[in-house]
């Protein structure tokens, strides 16, 4: 729990944001809820290692509220089993990603993507973890 916080604090400091100001849920859930998230919300019917939802309401001031992280811990141990990934570097790599998310990063075009993995890889940096990419 200490460390994720740490790892989504660095990540809105790195956007010039204030943690104090700002609130996520991050969650933490098996294959089958994660495989149902997935399903409703993308049409993939298989779980995945992260689910980003940025907060969004119409409301006549600007909520503090980012949105919900949903990471899955089996899939997450799978991968870095898979790919020889530190599992806690892992996990600082898919919490970084999905705060990014929530701030409005995106990876769909070749230059989203390639942008957002720089940023991934400065966060990391600072965090003293490995650059997850190996382009």
């Amino acid at each position: 729990k200490h460390l994720m916080h740490r790892w989504a604090k660095t990540t809105l400091e790195t956007q010039d944001l204030e943690e104090s100001e700002l609130e996520l849920v991050l969650r933490v859930v098996d294959e089958l809820e994660s495989a149902e998230l997935n399903d409703k919300y993308r049409g993939k019917a298989n779980p995945t290692n992260v689910l980003s939802f940025p907060f969004s309401a119409v409301t006549p001031k600007r909520l503090p509220i980012l949105g919900d992280i949903i990471i899955c811990g089996p899939v997450m141990e799978r991968e870095a089993s898979a790919e020889n990934k530190n599992l806690e570097a892992h996990w600082a790599h898919i919490v970084i990603h999905g705060v990014l998310h929530l701030l409005g990063y995106d990876h769909i075009t070749p230059k989203q993507a390639s942008s957002m993995e720089r940023m991934e890889a400065l966060i990391l940096k600072r965090l003293k973890y490995p650059a997850p990419y190996q382009h």
